[in-house]
């Protein structure tokens, strides 16, 4: 197996991604209790290695609602 600096030393294989995120589980259930189905999507391509976890972060920040601006200062 080649080291993939992308995923960090503790989480090289989809083994040790899947207990890294595990932990993470457990660390803060609250957070981890409600994913939407796309949220859970991005998890589990994280495991499988399909992306690391600053992509997952990144894609999950881009489809997450803003509040609306108007654009207008207010006095």
């Amino acid at each position: 197996m080649s080291y993939d600096p992308k995923y960090g030393p503790d989480a090289q294989t989809s083994a040790q991604r899947a207990y890294v995120l595990q932990q993470m589980q457990a660390t803060n259930p609250a957070r981890y209790s409600k994913l939407s189905a796309y949220v859970t999507t991005l998890l589990t391509r994280y495991v499988d290695g399909e992306l690391s976890w600053t992509q997952v972060q990144a894609l999950r920040a881009a489809a997450e609602p803003r509040p609306f601006r108007t654009g207008r200062l207010e006095a």
